[in-house]
């Protein structure tokens, strides 16, 4: 019994849940980290994608079945190995999807109505558009993009342009590095498990990872060292936090060169790193912004403007 449990919450993916942590950012950079019915609302949001991302977990994995089974890792997912019945795991996915979803409206209409477009779009990437090459990691990219709405939408505050922008880049980046690692895991076989793989090469997505390595790290280094965040946030130094976002995103590119990039999210959870840069940059982040830390290391146009006494 306990292994035809553990067979159905493995098929859930829960690893995946790791993505999530996405709807956690406007709660930091809102500044409403310690206001206990923002953080409520977050980790509400946090558990309906789990539902609705697991959902489709479920339906990707139904359709994939035949492909899975030639994929060195994905064959041993609960669903290719034949551990959970196809029909089985349609029905979680129809219980999931609602779950999900009312968890949303029970925030407030507009986060139910991302669930729903997240849910849309990524079972629309699971029929047909995971087949066509680019437009794939954009659908991948979007759904990163959908979870910082959402929890912007769950506490109520306005989405930060920077914060979308540099989450987008952030998530093609991944999305790109882990094409990267498929195209080396599979080699000649990559076809057969993802048609798109077909059209696309290595030099190919190795310059599409170049191009936004720069721009992630670009865009957040612009977002620390804007005005209008700086005076919002009450910090000029967010900064000092660029050189550790650059050194995660190397990391990540490092290990994909050293074919270890087929699964982001097993990455995340496996290399200490990562793990250390980003916990790191997470206790400088809510330290400076928490604590309205001002080193006078950037001048603002009032500033700039003020006459010399």
């Amino acid at each position: 019994m306990f292994d035809v449990v553990s067979h159905h919450v493995r098929a859930l993916r829960p690893k995946q849940w790791v993505k999530n942590v996405f709807v956690f950012g406007a709660v930091i950079f809102a500044q409403r980290l310690t206001d206990q019915a923002a953080l409520l609302a977050s980790a509400l949001a946090f558990a309906a994608f789990a539902c609705v991302s697991s959902s489709i977990y479920l339906i990707n994995d139904t359709l994939d079945y035949e492909h899975d089974r030639v994929h060195p890792k994905k064959s041993k997912r609960p669903i290719a190995a034949g551990l959970v019945q196809r029909k089985t795991a349609v029905a979680l996915s129809l219980a999931l999807t609602p779950l999900g979803i009312g968890l949303g409206y029970a925030l407030n209409p507009a986060t139910a109505a991302v669930l729903g477009v997240y849910y849309v779009t990524n079972l629309a990437y699971s029929t047909k558009l995971k087949h066509i090459a680019v437009v794939d990691v954009f659908i991948i990219a979007f759904g990163f993009l959908l979870r910082v709405v959402a929890g912007a939408m769950a506490i109520s505050v306005p989405v930060s342009a920077w914060l979308l922008v540099t989450s987008f880049f952030f998530a093609l980046f991944m999305a790109f590095g882990k094409r990267r690692g498929e195209l080396d895991a599979l080699g000649d076989n990559a076809a057969a498990h993802r048609a798109n793989l077909a059209d696309v090469s290595v030099a190919f997505v190795d310059q599409a990872i170049s191009a936004l390595t720069a721009m992630t790290v670009m865009s957040y280094a612009l977002y620390t060292i804007d005005a209008e965040v700086i005076r919002r946030l009450g910090t000029d130094a967010l900064v000092l936090t660029v050189p550790l976002a650059l050194f995660g995103v190397l990391r990540y590119l490092h290990q994909v060169h050293l074919g270890r990039g087929g699964s982001p999210t097993s990455l995340v959870l496996t290399d200490r790193g990562l793990q250390l840069s980003g916990l790191v940059w997470l206790v400088m982040v809510i330290a400076f912004v928490y604590l309205d830390v001002q080193l006078g290391l950037i001048t603002s146009p009032l500033q700039a403007a003020a006459p010399t006494p």
